[in-house]
């Protein structure tokens, strides 16, 4: 495990979202001390989202109108779908405090501008990206939050796929997802590494076995999570289910 990447273990799903969601103020309240402002990439499933949850609870000294909010992928569906992490972001959190619409970069809706096409949307998320870096070709996130799947899947970019093999674009659009919606646009890997934390949230027992192999550091094309990687610093926060197969000190 390289020294940039690093375990967090707690008891439960609860106590793994509250000590990240804590993290995470101070993390955010520096960067915008440092810079005036931050930038987030958020994440959807149940940890995410818990996350947030937890955010709206307890959110700290973050200033809500000096932080640029982005979405690591989605679904892509009708605006205001119930499946759309961007929905799910506004119902836990976004709605509740007091962020700036102009600061929220949802990727583009299935029956938008870009209906039919989630790679035309994909390319209009890059370029929406781009707008937004300074000093490269897309933002230099504080945070990139993901969530993992059971074989090993970030954002949308699944194992042995287009999606997880791109190495030169930021965003992609996918058509053939293992799970369903087919449809998504998706933040690659090298968009991943551009943010200077990557933080992985899971928790459960049918994550264990690619957890251990994605901290061992596999081949992202067989464990997408082990390219998961912040260009400062990568942190695993796990629930003790998910850190059953990790090697003990």
């Amino acid at each position: 495990m390289s020294d940039s990447v690093s375990v967090q273990t707690f008891d439960d799903s609860d106590a793994l979202t509250t000590a990240a969601a804590a993290q995470f103020v101070d993390v955010i309240v520096a960067a915008q001390a440092e810079r005036g402002s931050a930038s987030i990439v958020l994440t959807g499933g149940g940890n995410g989202i818990g996350l947030l949850r937890k955010l709206r609870e307890n959110p700290g000294a973050i200033d809500w109108s000096a932080v640029d909010v982005f979405w690591g992928d989605e679904r892509f569906l009708p605006a205001g779908h119930a499946d759309r992490n961007e929905v799910q972001a506004h119902e836990a959190l976004l709605d509740h405090v007091p962020v700036v619409p102009a600061r929220l970069h949802p990727m583009p809706y299935g029956d938008g501008a870009y209906a039919g096409d989630p790679d035309a949307a994909a390319h209009a998320y890059e370029h929406l990206l781009a707008a937004h870096a300074t000093g490269g070709p897309i933002p230099d996130f504080d945070v990139h939050l993901l969530g993992m799947g059971g074989e090993g899947h970030v954002n949308s970019l699944f194992p042995d796929t287009e999606a997880v093999q791109e190495t030169k674009r930021y965003v992609v659009g996918v058509t053939d997802s293992p799970k369903p919606p087919s449809e998504r646009v998706t933040l690659t890997l090298p968009a991943v590494r551009r943010a200077r934390r990557v933080w992985l949230l899971v928790a459960g027992a049918d994550k264990s076995q690619a957890v251990a192999a994605a901290v061992a550091g596999a081949d992202p094309n067989d464990i997408p999570a082990a390219g998961a990687l912040g260009a400062e610093s990568t942190v695993w926060f796990l629930d003790r289910a998910a850190a059953a197969d990790l090697p003990t000190a």
